[in-house]
């Protein structure tokens, strides 16, 4: 078996698993249960230090 074959193969079978593995640990880690209130304020980076459109100078 020549070497592209062989990393083939596992590229194929346990590159898959590896992959897989990571994305369920990224949704169990951003779906665990102490997260909620990281996210909620994550959410609210945009809205933060904005001023109301009436007080915003026109140039």
């Amino acid at each position: 078996m020549d070497l592209y074959s062989l990393l083939r193969e596992i590229a194929d079978s346990w590159g898959l698993l590896a992959l897989f593995a990571f994305f369920l640990g990224a949704v169990l880690w951003v779906f665990r249960p102490g997260a909620r209130t990281l996210h909620d304020d994550a959410a609210q980076v945009p809205l933060r230090d904005r001023t109301p459109a009436s007080k915003e100078t026109a140039p």
